[in-house]
C-alpha cells in the first residue's frame, strides 16, 4: 500500500478476493479452532489455578485491590471532608425519605448506615453515594402501604373514637420493606453472579429519565398530605395518581394552616441556601448544609414552642437510640411482593450503573457491570436483614462526594461514621421535627427530576422514537403506579427495537466516482448505480422477524418481481417449444411464410423488436417464434420503469437461452407511430392467453423509458456488512433468493460478511455445489469489479430513442 503523505491519498493494488481466496490469503481459522467444544470449555472454566483465583477473589472483593495501595497523606483528608459533608446530607434525606417509604424515619437512617459500609468491600465505583433515593422510597411506599394500609390497623379506645394502632402498622410496614429489599437484593446477587449485567442496559437513559420525572409527581402527591395537614384516602393500582389528588383538592378547604406556615417556611428558607450555594459554590471548599440548618432551626423551634401540643402539628416522635438487633425477613411475604422486588432491582441497578460509568469516565477507572449488581444486591440484602429498604446511589450526594474531593470509598466511611453517631446519640434530638419540614425538603431536592422535563426539546430534534418512549413512559408511570409503569414502559421500549429492526432502510448503492465507496442514491447525489448491477443493503441485520420484508424490498429495490417473471418465463419457454414444434411440421408447407420471416429478420438485425398484442390476431397466434439468428425478444413490465426480458443469446442445441432484464427511468414513450413501417407479417404477441389477470399484466407490452439510457440487469449483490448474525430463517431466505434469481438467469452474490455470519452459514448448510464461497466477496468493490469481468459484455449501456424519434426510428 502506498501511501502519500501531503494529500493524504492512498492506493491499494490486489487480487478480487471472495470468501475463497480471502480464507486462505488471510489463513482464517476453522470454526473448531476458535470455537471449544462445551465440555473442554467447561473443564476450562473450573480449572483453579492460583492466579485465576487470586483474580477471582480481587473481583468479588475489590477493596483488597485499591485498600492496600491506599494513600492517608494523598487521600486521607479530601475523603474525611467528602465523607463529612455528604454525611450531613446523610441525616435529613434519610429522615424525609422515609416518609415516602410509609416508614417510621429512623429507618432511613438505617438505611443510610448498613448498605453503604457493605458497598465499601464489594463496589467498584469510588465516587457514587448508596443510601436512600426518591424513586425506590416511593416505590417501596406503594408496596408498604399496598399490603398494610391504616384501615388494616384500626383500634378503639375507651371513648370509642377510633383510631390507628401506629405501632402494629409500623412494624408490620418494617417487615414488608424488610422482605421487598432482601427478595430484590436476592435478585441482584443472582443476576450478577449470572453475568447479567447488561440488564441495565435495556433502561436506556430516555426511559429513566422519563420514569424519576414522573416519579418524582408521585412523590409530590405523596407528600402533600404532610405539607397541608390533611388525610387523604389512601389508593392503589391504576390511576392511583390522579384519585389522591383529587381527593387532596376536595380536602384543601380543611387545611391545617400552621402546617401549611411551617412548609411554606422551610420550603423558603430551604431554597434561599441552595440558591446561595449556587452564587457561592466557586468560593466554598463545602456547600452549607441547608437541609441539616432547616432541620436544627425547626427542631429547635418545634421544642421550645410546643408546635404538635401548641398547634397540632404533626411531628416525627419517637426515635430510638441505639442499633437494631438483625431480624430474618418474613419469608411468608416474598411471594407477594415478587414483581415489586424485581422492579425495584432493576430501577436500582439501573441509576447506579449509570452514574457509575459517568464518574468512572470522568476520572479515569472501569466499573464492572456485574461487579456492581453484585455490590448493590449484597447492600440490599445485608440491610434488610437490619430492617433497611432497598437503597441505590443518590445523584446529589454523588456529586457532593465527587465534588469535594473524594478519592475512594473510605469517604463513604466517613459518612456512615457521621450517620452511627447520629443514631447512637443524636436521633432523639430530633423528635419534635415536624413531618411538614421534611416534607419540604423532598419537595426541593425534586427540583433537579422536574427540570427533566425539557429533555422533549431536544428530543423532538434529535430522535422521534426516543421523545416517544420519554412521552409513553412519563404517562404510563403516572397513570398506572410505578410498578405497571416500569413494565409498560419497558415492553414499549423492546417493540421500538423490534419494530426498528424490522422496518429498516432498505437502499440501492451506487458508486462514487474514483473511489471504492459505494452510497445510497437516493441520499448522494454522486453516487451512480452500476450498469447491470444492482447493490441492494439493508440498514439492520437480517433475522426471522424481518427476512420476509427482506425478500420483499429486494424485488422491489431491483425492479424484478421474481414470481411473476418465473411464471412468464416459463410460460413463454413452454409456448415457444410448442411453437417450434409445430414449425418443424409444417417447415414445406410454409416455405412462402418462411421467406417473409427471413426478411423480416434482416430489417431488424441492428435493433429491438417489438410486438404488439392487436397485430398477434392477425396471424392467429400461428406463429413459430423463430424471430433471427442473433436475439429473440420479449419483454415484461416494471412497477417504477420498464424491466425488458429478453433472451440474447441463441439457443443451445438442448433448447436454453439467456434472459437479460433492462431497467430504465420514468419517461414514457406513449407514441406508436414508429410501428407503422412494420409490415403486417412482421409483428406478434409475447402470449395471447387472457386466461386471468396475472398473464395480462405478465404479457402487456410496456413501452416506457424510452429516450433514456438503460441496461443489462445481469447480478444483484446483497452487502450484509450491516449484519451481526444471521439465523436458520434468513438463510432459507437467502438459499431462495439466489435459488430464484437463478431461474430468471440473474447472478447474486453476497458481500461484507463478517466472520461470524461466514460461520453461520456454514453451520446452515447455506453452501452447495450451486452456491459456493466464490459468491461471498470481502467488500461489495471486489463484487461489483467480478461481475464486470464476468459479463462486462453485457453491461455496457444502450439507449433507446426518446418520444419525439419514436415516428421516425426503425427497429
Amino acid at each position: 500500500m502506498e501511501i502519500t503523505q501531503r494529500s493524504l491519498k492512498y492506493m491499494v493494488e490486489r487480487e478480487v478476493l471472495d470468501e475463497q481466496k480471502l480464507e486462505e490469503v488471510s489463513q482464517r481459522k476453522t470454526y473448531s479452532d476458535t470455537h471449544r467444544p462445551i465440555r473442554e470449555r467447561i473443564k476450562g472454566s473450573i480449572k483453579c489455578t492460583v492466579p485465576r483465583l487470586k483474580k477471582t477473589v480481587v473481583s468479588f472483593f475489590p477493596v483488597l485491590y485499591w485498600l492496600p495501595k491506599y494513600s492517608i497523606w494523598d487521600y486521607g483528608m479530601p475523603d474525611l471532608i467528602s465523607g463529612i459533608s455528604v454525611g450531613i446530607m446523610h441525616l435529613p434525606q434519610g429522615l424525609a425519605y422515609a416518609l415516602l417509604a410509609s416508614l417510621p424515619p429512623v429507618i432511613g437512617l438505617y438505611t443510610s448506615l448498613y448498605p453503604a459500609l457493605i458497598y465499601i468491600f464489594f463496589g467498584t465505583s469510588r465516587h457514587i453515594s448508596i443510601g436512600t433515593f426518591t424513586v425506590l422510597s416511593i416505590m417501596v411506599g406503594s408496596v408498604t402501604e399496598r399490603l398494610a394500609p391504616d384501615e388494616n390497623f384500626f383500634k378503639t379506645n375507651g371513648t370509642n373514637v377510633t383510631e390507628v394502632d401506629t405501632d402494629a402498622r409500623d412494624s408490620y410496614r418494617i417487615q414488608v420493606a424488610a422482605a421487598t429489599t432482601v427478595l430484590g437484593g436476592l435478585i441482584q446477587v443472582v443476576l450478577g453472579l449470572a453475568k447479567f449485567g447488561f440488564v441495565g442496559t435495556y433502561l436506556s437513559e430516555p426511559l429513566v429519565r422519563a420514569y424519576t420525572t414522573a416519579a418524582a409527581a408521585h412523590a409530590v402527591v405523596a407528600q402533600l398530605k404532610y405539607m397541608f395537614g390533611v388525610s387523604p384516602t389512601r389508593f392503589s393500582g391504576p390511576l392511583a395518581l390522579i384519585y389522591t389528588l383529587m381527593d387532596v383538592c376536595s380536602q384543601l378547604p380543611h387545611t391545617h394552616l400552621p402546617t401549611l406556615v411551617v412548609s411554606v417556611v422551610s420550603m423558603v428558607l430551604l431554597i434561599a441556601m441552595k440558591e446561595l450555594n449556587y452564587f457561592l459554590n466557586p468560593k466554598l471548599p463545602v456547600p452549607i448544609p441547608g437541609e441539616l440548618i432547616t432541620i436544627m432551626v425547626a427542631t429547635l423551634i418545634s421544642s421550645y414552642t410546643g408546635l404538635n401540643s401548641s398547634y397540632q402539628i404533626s411531628v416525627v416522635g419517637d426515635i430510638p437510640s441505639g442499633l437494631s438487633s438483625p431480624q430474618v425477613p418474613n419469608v411468608s411475604l416474598f411471594g407477594e411482593v415478587i414483581s415489586d422486588a424485581f422492579a425495584l432491582a432493576i430501577v436500582g441497578y439501573a441509576i447506579s450503573i449509570s452514574l457509575g460509568k459517568t464518574f468512572a469516565l470522568k476520572h479515569g477507572y472501569k466499573v464492572d457491570s456485574n461487579q456492581e449488581l453484585v455490590a448493590l444486591g449484597l447492600s440490599n440484602t445485608v440491610g434488610g436483614f437490619f430492617q433497611c429498604y432497598s437503597v441505590c446511589p443518590s445523584m446529589s450526594r454523588s456529586l457532593i462526594q465527587e465534588t469535594t474531593g473524594g478519592k475512594t470509598q473510605m469517604a463513604g466511611v466517613a459518612s456512615a461514621l457521621i450517620v452511627l453517631v447520629t443514631i447512637l446519640k443524636l436521633g432523639p434530638l430530633f423528635q419534635d421535627l415536624p413531618k411538614a419540614v421534611l416534607s419540604s425538603i423532598v419537595f426541593v431536592n425534586l427540583k433537579g427530576m422536574f427540570k427533566q422535563h425539557s429533555d422533549v426539546v431536544p428530543l423532538w430534534r434529535s430522535s422521534k422514537i426516543d421523545l416517544v418512549v420519554w412521552i409513553f413512559t412519563w404517562v404510563s408511570t403516572l397513570l398506572l403506579n410505578m410498578d405497571l409503569g416500569l413494565a409498560a414502559s419497558i415492553i414499549f421500549a423492546l417493540l421500538t427495537v423490534i419494530f426498528r429492526t424490522q422496518m429498516p432502510t432498505y437502499s440501492v448503492l451506487g458508486n462514487i466516482p474514483g473511489t471504492e465507496l459505494y452510497l445510497d442514491i437516493e441520499t448522494h447525489r454522486e453516487a451512480r448505480e452500476i450498469p447491470g448491477i444492482t447493490i441492494f443493503r439493508s440498514s439492520s441485520t437480517v433475522y426471522f422477524a424481518n427476512a420476509e420484508l427482506y425478500l420483499e424490498a429486494l424485488k422491489e429495490k431491483s425492479g424484478l418481481d421474481i414470481s411473476k417473471m418465473i411464471i412468464y418465463k416459463r410460460r413463454q419457454e413452454a409456448k415457444q417449444k410448442r411453437r417450434e414444434k409445430r414449425a418443424e411440421r409444417r417447415a414445406k408447407r410454409q416455405a412462402k411464410r418462411e421467406e417473409r420471416r427471413v426478411q423480416r429478420a434482416a430489417k431488424t438485425q441492428s435493433g429491438l423488436m417489438v410486438f404488439s398484442v392487436e397485430e398477434e390476431a392477425s396471424h392467429g397466434g400461428q406463429w413459430d417464434g423463430t424471430c433471427s439468428d442473433k436475439e429473440e425478444q420479449s419483454w415484461t413490465k416494471r412497477e417504477n420503469g420498464t424491466v425488458f426480458v429478453i433472451p440474447t443469446t441463441p439457443r443451445t442445441p438442448e433448447g436454453q437461452s439467456r434472459w437479460e432484464y433492462l431497467k430504465g427511468g420514468d419517461q414514457d414513450c406513449t407514441s406508436l407511430g414508429w410501428m407503422s413501417e412494420l409490415q403486417d407479417g412482421d409483428t406478434t404477441t409475447l402470449g395471447s392467453s387472457t386466461e386471468d389477470t396475472l398473464s395480462h399484466d405478465l404479457e402487456r407490452v410496456s413501452l416506457g423509458s424510452l429516450g433514456k439510457w438503460t441496461w443489462d440487469i445481469h447480478s444483484i449483490i446483497i452487502d450484509l456488512s450491516t449484519a451481526n448474525f444471521i439465523d436458520t430463517v434468513a438463510i432459507k431466505t437467502m438459499k431462495n433468493i439466489f435459488k430464484d434469481f437463478r431461474e430468471i438467469d440473474v447472478d447474486v452474490y453476497i458481500a461484507g460478511c463478517q466472520a461470524p455470519v461466514v460461520d453461520q452459514l456454514e453451520l446452515g448448510n447455506f453452501f452447495s455445489e450451486s452456491v459456493t464461497k466464490k459468491h461471498l466477496f470481502a467488500t461489495v468493490h471486489d463484487a461489483v469489479i467480478y461481475c464486470l469481468n464476468h459479463r462486462g459484455a453485457m453491461s455496457l449501456p444502450r439507449y433507446e430513442p426518446s418520444a419525439e424519434s419514436c415516428a421516425s426510428t426503425q427497429f
